[in-house]
């Protein structure tokens, strides 16, 4: 959760300082930086996480030293799940207070003519947050332990694919469904490198031990 802090507070301070230096009447331009500033924390996100990964290496290799039998305690996957829940939570709680904030008002949602459901697929929205950086974790360590570069690449494009999806809102169908369709491929993803299978998955359907 620190490590997400620390890259959103540095997004912000790059985004903050380019809005000072520009023509806040410039609509085209103020969009462009709007743009930038979601693909750079994006990015900035990312790399956070591998710098967090690293940390976390070091850490094992720590406690390998130290123990007995000369392993881990804890595994690299138990690491990347925790990891992922902690930057998924600490998105999901910023964007519930940028939520909260909104509704204080003034005003009423959808008086104008907007729609009604702002709330509530904003909702959904940081729910699929929360579940997505748990997956992403979870990708991304795991390519880093097998130098699997492309799994890396494939959740940064899909945390940029999932942000930019948010600039179609009000259209939130143009948004929320493609953030959980990709929920789902990396829900799966993440199951069957954690060394999930179908049998396994019907067994605990079924409550078979």
């Amino acid at each position: 959760a620190f490590f997400w802090l620390v890259s959103l507070l540095l997004s912000s301070l790059i985004w903050f300082i380019a809005v000072k230096a520009s023509d806040p009447r410039d609509e085209p331009l103020q969009k462009g930086l709007l743009i930038f500033g979601v693909m750079f924390s994006v990015l900035l996100q990312e790399v956070f996480r591998f710098l967090y990964y690293k940390l976390l290496r070091k850490a094992i290799e720590g406690l390998v030293a130290l123990s007995e039998d000369g392993c881990s305690p804890i595994s690299i996957q138990q690491m990347a799940y925790v990891a992922g829940v902690g930057f998924g939570l600490m998105s999901g709680a910023f964007s519930m207070i940028n939520l909260l904030a909104d509704a204080l008002g003034p005003g009423t949602v959808g008086i104008h003519g907007d729609s009604q459901l702002y709330f509530l697929t904003s909702a959904f929205m940081t729910m699929v947050m929360i579940f997505l950086h748990t997956f992403w974790a979870i990708l991304f360590f795991h390519g880093c332990e097998h130098q699997c570069w492309w799994e890396i690449t494939a959740v940064v494009v899909m945390h940029l694919a999932v942000s930019g999806s948010t600039f179609c809102n009000p259209l939130y169908m143009g948004s929320l469904v493609p953030s959980y369709l990709l929920m789902a491929i990396a829900a799966a993803w993440a199951y069957l490198l954690s060394g999930g299978s179908a049998q396994n998955l019907r067994r605990f359907l079924l409550c078979k031990s």
